[in-house]
């Protein structure tokens, strides 16, 4: 057998692997299968887009237009892509969990489909808190304050609905931040502590998000995603002051000179 293996240069040397090259390759086909989900929904999705606008188009009594030949269909293209994702969020969160769950203790294993199911109902109350409070209360304030000036509004269908996805994914995305504060402090990469200290940091982001978000950056819109985002904060402190790690306390104990030393060169207590 040593003979066979001399003649054809096989090595008994173990094959060393990137780790970096095997995580990046993981992430990639992770990537694809959440884009490739995302794509057969929105396929599908496109179907009933116009029921979808038609649903948007609620808080808004006059019916929408369109001033160029592919409006319309991009406003299609864009409900249709908000559907695919929210039916896309299970396997997301999925695929998610499968890349951290290496990483994790058993005892820290259980807790994935619990938070995948929390993560999606937080999605999901942002959209819902976004669509029946929020948007009703911005577009009414914009028409009416158009009408009370004897200006017809005849709002373009392409904007409108921009103006809507935008709206819901970031109040969806922003309904997730209590979550992510408490499992950052759970697993303590950082202390409630720490984000109340930031917390006039968090404020200045959160109107600064505001400003990119809204299209037209008044005060009233801006405000309306910013509290929402402030009061998020607050609570993702309170989360981390509940579930988060306690960090240990540095007891400073007396040397004695009798004890050995160790070979880094520091006592044993």
């Amino acid at each position: 057998m040593w003979a066979r293996l001399a003649v054809t240069g096989t090595s008994f040397m173990p094959q060393i692997t990137n780790p970096l090259a095997v995580h990046i390759q993981t992430i990639k086909r992770r990537l694809i299968i959440i884009g490739a989900t995302i794509l057969v929904f929105m396929m599908v999705a496109f179907a009933f887009s116009a029921d979808m606008v038609a649903w948007l188009n609620r808080p808004f009594p006059n019916p929408l237009v369109f001033y160029g030949p592919t409006e319309a269909l991009f406003a299609s293209i864009k409900v249709s892509f908000l559907a695919a994702v929210l039916a896309s969020l299970p396997v997301v969160f999925y695929q998610f969990w499968k890349f951290v769950q290496p990483a994790l203790l058993p005892r820290e294993q259980r807790w994935g489909i619990p938070l995948i199911l929390l993560a999606g109902a937080l999605f999901a109350l942002g959209l819902l808190f976004c669509n029946l409070v929020i948007l009703p209360l911005v577009i009414d304030f914009f028409v009416s304050f158009g009408m009370d000036r004897d200006i017809t509004p005849e709002l373009s269908v392409g904007t409108y609905i921009d103006f809507n996805v935008k709206f819901l994914l970031t109040f969806g995305c922003a309904f997730e931040l209590p979550l992510v504060l408490t499992i950052l402090a759970h697993v303590g990469f950082v202390s409630a502590q720490q984000l109340a200290k930031f917390r006039r940091h968090a404020i200045l982001s959160a109107l600064i998000i505001s400003a990119i978000i809204t299209p037209d950056a008044t005060l009233f819109t801006m405000m309306l995603m910013a509290v929402p985002l402030m009061v998020l904060y607050e609570i993702g402190i309170l989360g981390a002051r509940l579930f988060g790690r306690a960090r240990p306390s540095d007891v400073d104990l007396p040397m004695d000179p009798d004890l050995p030393i160790r070979t880094a060169g520091h006592r044993v207590r």
